[in-house]
């Protein structure tokens, strides 16, 4: 089955990771917190459902931007809220 990427928006240092592998994820919720050079407080999310399929980054990892930060599979099933 095709699988989908979380890439690093940016150069810095991965502070908080919210997934496990295997876990399900919702749209809008932080995955990844990423600290820039700068100080500033980078968080990752998607617009998307989905389930983790492998992580590819620990906390404390140095990452650049583009770098893949985790695999996933999108959820096929639309499902609404308020």
């Amino acid at each position: 089955m095709y699988a989908d990427v979380i890439l690093s928006p940016c150069h810095g240092v991965v502070e908080k990771i919210s997934i496990n592998e295997n876990s399900r994820f919702y749209a809008w919720k932080p995955l990844f917190h990423i600290k820039t050079a700068d100080g500033r407080l980078e968080i990752v999310h998607t617009c998307v459902n989905g389930e983790v399929e492998s992580l590819e980054v620990l906390e404390g990892e140095h990452v650049v931007t583009g770098m893949v930060l985790a695999y996933f599979k999108e959820d096929l099933f639309v499902i609404g809220s308020d």
